[in-house]
């Protein structure tokens, strides 16, 4: 198997198994719940039962678009950490075909505009720092 390593530009060759291992060593050290059945459409009825109950934040002609038809249950894969001793993995987890992304990303929305963050520090992306540095607030007593 040929995966990305955690840092820099590498990649890892190693066994499937040996991959596939260390994926199931991460899920037991750390105490997850694994379930033989999958909840991802009992779990898309609920969030059809948000969406058409916010009639205030969610406008009925726009319900559809948060709505995910083929809903898949989130999956999991790990990068090797090659920094560190006995390459542990980091997992990586796909939430894109999970029922709430799309309502989770319109509630993001919707807090960052009633809710602003109380720390100037934050930044959103590259492009922000780089606007943020073009204009530095800088008060007459600065040193």
């Amino acid at each position: 198997m040929i995966t990305r390593a955690d840092k820099g530009s590498s990649l890892v060759i190693l066994p499937t198994s040996q991959y596939e291992n260390k994926i199931e060593e991460f899920l037991q050290t750390n105490h997850f719940q694994t379930s033989t059945n999958d909840a991802t459409k009992s779990f898309l009825s609920q969030v059809r039962k948000v969406i058409n109950n916010s009639k205030t934040l969610i406008p009925s002609e726009t319900k559809w678009k948060y709505l995910n038809l083929n809903p898949t249950a989130p999956s999991i894969k790990g990068l090797i950490k090659l920094h560190k001793s006995e390459h542990p993995v980091r997992p990586v987890v796909n939430w894109r075909g999970a029922p709430a992304y799309t309502l989770a990303q319109l509630f993001t929305q919707k807090i960052k505009l009633v809710a602003l963050l109380p720390n100037m520090n934050n930044l959103e992306n590259t492009s922000d720092l780089l606007k943020k540095l073009e204009k530095p607030q800088f008060s007459p007593t600065s040193p």
